[in-house]
């Protein structure tokens, strides 16, 4: 029979890890400021033999080889979007990502008009 736990959380959750213990009890992204639009890519630098990097960083920097927003990216881990933001910033203060500009407002579309076809699929 189930303990009480295992019906909670389900059996084939398999181990659980605590946000904080993946980040070193950092909550906060350092050095860089992400919004989930934020396109990253990786620079191709070596990583230094110095940093370890985790797992999940690993396979972050594995994503960015193809540039990818952060909700992107957030989505491909699995993991809370605290967590890849702190990750990331690791990676992008070591170097081994960048922030890769979007579009020139000129290539933005007007709000007017998505305002009003937004407001035209609302009226279907």
């Amino acid at each position: 029979m189930e303990s009480p736990r295992e019906r909670r959380i389900g059996s084939e959750a398999g181990p659980f890890v605590r946000p904080y213990a993946l980040t070193g009890g950092r909550t906060r992204p350092q050095g860089i400021r992400l919004d989930l639009v934020t396109v990253l890519a990786a620079t191709g630098a070596a990583a230094d033999e110095r940093a370890r990097m985790s797992r999940d960083q690993r396979r972050l920097l594995d994503l960015c080889r193809t540039p990818s927003t952060l909700a992107d990216l957030t989505s491909e881990m699995d993991l809370p979007l605290g967590v890849v933001q702190v990750l990331l910033a690791d990676l992008h203060r070591q170097g081994l990502i960048a922030e890769r500009p979007g579009a020139p407002l000129a290539a933005r579309p007007d709000p007017l008009i998505l305002k009003r076809v937004l407001d035209d699929l609302r009226a279907l």
